[in-house]
């Protein structure tokens, strides 16, 4: 109930920025998601709901143009999302290549980054290769921790810069695109796309939790297997 209630409050903390500030807020929240979680879902959603016309107090402008409601609208929306994101990322990206990762381990905590998380990055990124971006821009939860890891990890700039422009496209429009469909009943996909939200956080902390209890495994293995030390002579001191 806790963790529902305090869901609601945030969603309906960025929907009413999105409706009051439209485009900019769309285009400030993703590129904050990009390196700290943004409720990126309800904000994409709710703005293409507001591209649908499904808001008759709320319209899409940009410097005092107004998009007609509709194509053009969600398009602008998705836009904005979409580069927002894209120039949050290179900033994240930035930030991991020129702080390093001991400048990060100090102070990571601030954007929750800690020695555990850096090391499962680090995994993700050796196992996938530049892969890894992309499947991080679109999987929930992941996609607001992979700019920084992907700077200290040294992810090549442009694939990486392509890649999360791909990966962030799709989640925009999409998102965008439900949300559009849905129109004032945007509230409903939300939900049913909360419950998924739900189902890969516990995938995410089961998969970590097996991870480390195989290592701890392997650790115990080897300090089994592993001979008391001795000089080069064999000799291992006095007796008692």
């Amino acid at each position: 109930m806790l963790v529902a209630s305090l869901l609601s409050e945030i969603t309906h903390a960025v929907t009413s920025f999105v409706g009051d500030y439209g485009l900019y807020a769309v285009f400030l929240l993703m590129l904050i998601d990009a390196v700290f979680p943004a409720a990126s879902e309800p904000v994409m959603v709710y703005a293409g709901a507001v591209a649908s016309g499904a808001f008759v107090d709320q319209s899409v402008t940009l410097f005092g143009y107004e998009f007609e409601s509709g194509l053009p609208a969600y398009v602008a929306i998705a836009t904005a999302g979409t580069v927002g994101y894209l120039l949050g990322s290179i900033g994240g990206w930035a930030i991991g290549d020129y702080g390093g990762r001991p400048w990060l381990e100090r102070h990571g905590r601030w954007l929750h980054l800690d020695a555990a998380k850096l090391d499962r990055a680090e995994s993700w990124f050796d196992r996938h290769g530049d892969w890894a971006v992309f499947l991080g821009r679109i999987t929930p939860v992941v996609r607001s921790f992979i700019s920084i890891p992907a700077g200290v990890f040294r992810a090549r700039f442009w694939h990486y810069v392509l890649l999360t422009a791909i990966g962030s496209a799709i989640w925009c429009f999409a998102l965008a695109g439900a949300g559009w469909a849905a129109g004032a009943s945007w509230e409903s996909f939300h939900e049913s796309f909360r419950f998924a939200d739900y189902a890969i956080a516990a995938a995410v902390v089961a998969g970590i939790a097996l991870v480390g209890w195989k290592l701890v495994r392997m650790r115990r293995r080897r300090a089994i297997a592993e001979p008391e030390p001795e000089t080069a002579s064999g000799y291992t001191g006095p007796p008692e």
